[in-house]
């Protein structure tokens, strides 16, 4: 796996879901002035964080988990085997073989999210889209995403989406770079998009889910270490309706009809 601070914003773990999106740059201006170690902090912090939403909202003691988009890691701290089965999907044939010879899943298919029409419908228990969306986004509607997720999960599944958030400081940050054609520069590449938790939800409820937004952590990791840990202490309230909007990484816990 690269080390973490060669990666694009906000994909340490699943790096871009199809050959035609953006290169990364790594010779840009948040990459210099960032540690490895204050990269990491942040995102030790995260995987606790996902954890402890995934278990309090999902209440799963198995079942059959999807990860579309899987990357390097597709999951399996959320997902543990053997009570988990996980699936991994990735458009690079490399990465998804990597997924089930490392042990991260059980099965791996080389696909595109939306484009997932070799997989059985109602199959799966979870659809998990890990920083994948945001890169989608870059590239075309996210519509599909949602519909081939809803198709596959089984009755009462949920599809669950770990995206950075367009309404945090850092969110809104990105969004002018991204605008104004200074995105590689800034961060890299210009198809980190963040999206809004407003168009989560609409696009979950368009495809037939209900849809509930938690805040995953309100830091940033390019912070000071001590000022992360500052900041994650309003983490607690991340599951509050008026809070969890602006979050710096969000989590949609989306469920199909029983």
């Amino acid at each position: 796996m690269p080390p973490l601070d060669c990666l694009p914003i906000a994909t340490e773990v699943n790096d871009l879901t199809s050959p035609s999106s953006a290169p990364y740059d790594p010779d840009n201006l948040l990459d210099r002035v960032s540690r490895r170690s204050t990269l990491e902090s942040n995102y030790e912090h995260m995987m606790d964080r996902e954890r402890q939403l995934v278990e309090a909202r999902l209440e799963l003691e198995g079942g059959d988990v999807l990860s579309v988009g899987a990357g390097w890691h597709p999951g399996r701290h959320l997902f543990p085997a053997p009570a988990f089965s996980l699936v991994a999907v990735d458009a690079d044939p490399e990465r998804a073989a990597g997924a089930t010879s490392s042990g991260r899943a059980d099965r791996a298919h080389v696909g595109r999210a939306g484009s997932l029409d070799f997989l059985p419908s109602r199959s799966f228990d979870v659809v998990l889209y890990r920083l994948v969306l945001h890169h989608i986004a870059f590239q075309g509607p996210l519509a599909p995403c949602f519909t081939e997720a809803a198709r596959l999960l089984a009755p009462g599944g949920a599809l669950v989406a770990i995206e950075p958030g367009l309404w945090h400081p850092v969110g809104l940050g990105l969004a002018v770079a991204n605008r104004t054609g200074l995105a590689t520069a800034v961060h890299g590449t210009p198809d980190d998009i963040p999206l809004s938790p407003r168009r989560l939800l609409a696009e979950a409820r368009a495809a037939g889910l209900a849809g509930e937004l938690h805040a995953v952590t309100y830091s940033w990791r390019r912070l000071a270490p001590a000022l992360q840990r500052a900041i994650e202490a309003c983490d607690r309230i991340g599951s509050r309706s008026r809070a969890a909007a602006f979050g710096h990484t969000l989590m949609l816990i989306a469920h199909a009809p029983v």
